[in-house]
C-alpha cells in the first residue's frame, strides 16, 4: 500500500499547492455540513488517540488528515524511549481537545509503513496535513519543544491548508466562545484556475495566475507557494540532469552551475542536499555571485514552506554563513 499525495522520506511533492486548494474545499464542505446537523465533523469526534495499521492507513490517517492534523507516533514495546514520549503525546492530544489527533503505529506489526515514511529510529513522531507528510522529530523530545512543534503544525495546517480542526464532540468547553470561521477568500477562483494550470503542466498560465493573485495581495501565502513551485518546474523543465550535475561536480565554484544542480536536488526529493549546496555557495562567495545563490534559496524555500523544519534550520544555516 503506497499513500498517497504524499511526501515519503522529505520528497518534494509538487502538487502540494493543488493538494492545499482541495483539502481547504473538503474543510469547508464538513465544517458547513455540521453546522447544518447541528453537531461536528467526524474528525474531532471521540478518538483523539488511536492506533493504526497498514489496513486503516487510508482511511483513519490520510482522509482524516483533510479534516485535522494528525500526528504518527511510530513505537515498539521493547523501546524505553518510546515509553517515555507516547503518554506525554497522549496527555497533549486531550489538551489540544481537537487541534490535532494522535495515531500510533508499533512499527513491529507495521513495517511497511516504518520503510515507506523512512524512519531511521524510533521513537519518530511525524504528521499527516491534507496528505501531505511532514517530519517533526525523533527521540523523547522536552515537552516545551513538542509543544512548540505542535504549535507550528497546527499554524501550517491553517494557513497553508485551511485546517484547523474540529472540537471535541459536545462543542465548546462551558464559557467558551466559539471559534469564528474565516470568510471565504476574494482570490478562490483565481488560486483555483492557477492550481488546474499548474496539474495540467501549463507554467506559463499558472505563473501568471499566481502573479496576478499576488499583484492584488503580495503576503498572500498559498500563491507565494504556487508560483515558487510552478517557476522551479519551468526552470528545469527539458534540462539534461546527467549535464547539470556534471557540471556542478567539476566547476565547485560556478555559481550558476550550483544553482542549477539545487534545482535538480529539490525537485529529485533532496531537500537538505539543495539547501545545503546553496548556503555552502553562499559561504564561498561574494558580491554579485553570493547574492544569486542567496536569493535562488529563499526562493526554494518558499517551495518547501516557511514552517517547514528543514527550513527554519537552513535559515538558521544561512544567517550563519552570510554574517
Amino acid at each position: 500500500m503506497q499513500p498517497r499525495n504524499m511526501s515519503m522520506s522529505g520528497v518534494v511533492d509538487l502538487a502540494a499547492v493543488k493538494a492545499a486548494g482541495e483539502a481547504k474545499q473538503k474543510a469547508e464542505q464538513a465544517r458547513a455540513e455540521a453546522a447544518r446537523q447541528g453537531g461536528v465533523p467526524a474528525a474531532g469526534a471521540g478518538r483523539l488517540v488511536f492506533d493504526v495499521d497498514e489496513a486503516g492507513f487510508d482511511q483513519e490517517v490520510l482522509q482524516r488528515s483533510a479534516e485535522v492534523p494528525v500526528v504518527i507516533d511510530f513505537w515498539a514495546d521493547w523501546c524505553e524511549p518510546c515509553k517515555q514520549l507516547g503518554p506525554l503525546l497522549e496527555r497533549l492530544a486531550q489538551e489540544y481537545a481537537g487541534r490535532f489527533v494522535l495515531a500510533k503505529v508499533d512499527v513491529e506489526a507495521n513495517q511497511l509503513l516504518f520503510q515507506q515514511f523512512g524512519v531511521q529510529s524510533i521513537p519518530a513522531v511525524f504528521a499527516v496535513v491534507a496528505g501531505q507528510a511532514l517530519p517533526l522529530f525523533q527521540g523523547a523530545a522536552p515537552e516545551a519543544q513538542i509543544r512548540q512543534v505542535l504549535e507550528q503544525l497546527i499554524a501550517l495546517a491553517e494557513q497553508r491548508f485551511g485546517i484547523v480542526g474540529a472540537p471535541l464532540e459536545g462543542g465548546a468547553a462551558e464559557g467558551e466562545a466559539p471559534v469564528p470561521q474565516a470568510p471565504a477568500s476574494p482570490y478562490d477562483s483565481a488560486l483555483s484556475a492557477a492550481h488546474d494550470a499548474l496539474d495540467a503542466g501549463d507554467l506559463g498560465g499558472a505563473i501568471r495566475a499566481y502573479q496576478n493573485v499576488l499583484s492584488d495581495d503580495p503576503a498572500n501565502v498559498e500563491a507565494k507557494a504556487g508560483l515558487a513551485q510552478a517557476e522551479l518546474l519551468r526552470r528545469v523543465q527539458g534540462v539534461d540532469p546527467q549535464q547539470v550535475r556534471k557540471a556542478a561536480a567539476e566547476a565547485p565554484g560556478d555559481v550558476r552551475a550550483q544553482i542549477a544542480a539545487a534545482d535538480l536536488d529539490l525537485v529529485g526529493g533532496h531537500v537538505e542536499d539543495a539547501f545545503g549546496r546553496l548556503i555552502d555557495t553562499v559561504r564561498k562567495t561574494a558580491g554579485e555571485d553570493r547574492d544569486a545563490a542567496r536569493v535562488r534559496l529563499l526562493e526554494l524555500f518558499e517551495v518547501i514552506g516557511p514552517d517547514d523544519p528543514r527550513v527554519t534550520a537552513a535559515r538558521t544555516a544561512l544567517s550563519r554563513a552570510l554574517f
